[in-house]
């Protein structure tokens, strides 16, 4: 079997092995979080009347979940590679951990998730400001934080500070890569964690996202982290079956934090940022609601949207949960190929 050739087979069996994995293991994770009462707590009517008033069932309903995504690919990314290391012949092939293209992304993903589960619990026992958790200047904060050691580890374990601009080229910024790479994942993580508001919603756009940037990945050679990308979606997969509505449990932090970080550093690894924001348009689209909804308050002290984020404004309008989620998956699956059209077209010319 020619090296491209398996390279596809070993891609989509660690996507079924990874569905597989987290599937088994979701049955074990929530019996803890329906035993430990880990639910989450709903904004009461008097800060939040709309999203109350239309969530207010959802209350109690276990958060947390996200656990099963990223566990399940920590769990085949070292166990792989350890079994590799051991000298197994069909784990070495089917190993995905590389210095080179996933060690920081999984690096990341740990990091945020674990920032993210903090903020869940403390959410859940009402530990903080507002009801508990961390307040929003806090997780930008750590967002930064995460991405500062991102950036620098492109920059100078990497030497890498090129920027590629669809049909323009590539571009060497020197020292403004870093803040440039900052901004691309605090934005996309802010960008996820406020989508992530209805059963089923964030969960399938970004398995949208991680597979378009996992094709991507694999036109440029990177097999291994079109592997690693892979892997996340079959997690989502996994994670989508129970979180559908009525959902089983719900992403939480742990989920959203995480994915959003990886999600943006996979970008910048494939050197696609100029194409994430019509990848994840509709990710886009929630931030833009949440800052014009803000600014708009405090300038002008009235409201532009029902509620925010966007699809709170939705359901305010009227629409039933479902076919809110539904008619986003579709947006965001066709401005996917739109970004994967353009990169293929962009490499053609």
């Amino acid at each position: 079997m020619d090296p491209i050739t398996f390279s596809v087979v070993k891609i989509f069996i660690l996507a079924t092995v990874s569905f597989v994995v987290a599937f088994a293991l979701t049955p074990v994770m929530t019996h803890y979080l329906y035993k430990y009462k880990l639910g989450k707590s709903i904004r009461t009517s008097d800060k939040a009347p709309v999203f109350y008033e239309h969530h207010k069932q959802k209350s109690g309903t276990p958060t947390m979940g996200g656990i099963m995504i990223w566990f399940t690919v920590a769990l085949l990314a070292f166990l792989i590679s350890l079994l590799s290391q051991m000298g197994i012949d069909i784990f070495t092939k089917f190993s995905f951990l590389t210095r080179a293209e996933t060690l920081l992304p999984l690096g990341a993903l740990l990091a945020a998730a674990f920032v993210g589960l903090l903020d869940d619990y403390l959410n859940i026992r009402g530990i903080g400001p507002h009801g508990g958790g961390l307040r929003v200047k806090h997780k930008l904060l750590i967002y930064t934080l995460i991405a500062l050691i991102g950036a620098l580890w492109f920059y100078f374990k990497l030497d890498w500070d090129v920027l590629y601009i669809p049909f323009l080229g590539n571009f060497e910024i020197g020292i403004w890569y870093i803040p440039i790479f900052i901004f691309v994942i605090v934005a996309t993580t802010f960008s996820m964690n406020e989508a992530d508001g209805l059963d089923g919603l964030a969960g399938g756009m970004i398995a949208v996202n991680f597979l378009t940037l996992g094709a991507i990945a694999f036109m440029q050679g990177k097999f291994d982290l079109a592997s690693f990308c892979a892997v996340i979606v079959g997690a989502l997969m996994a994670f989508l079956w129970f979180n559908i509505p009525p959902a089983r449990f719900f992403m939480g932090d742990t989920g959203s934090m995480g994915l959003g970080i990886t999600l943006g550093i996979v970008a910048m690894l494939t050197n696609t940022a100029f194409l994430l924001p019509i990848i994840g348009i509709v990710f886009v689209l929630e931030s833009l609601s949440v800052i014009i909804q803000v600014l708009s308050k405090k300038f002008r002290n009235k409201k532009v949207f029902l509620s925010a984020p966007w699809h709170h404004h939705l359901e305010a309008k009227g629409w039933p949960e479902y076919k809110i989620v539904m008619r986003l998956w579709v947006i965001t699956t066709l401005f996917s190929l739109l970004g994967f059209i353009i990169y293929i077209l962009d490499k053609n010319v």
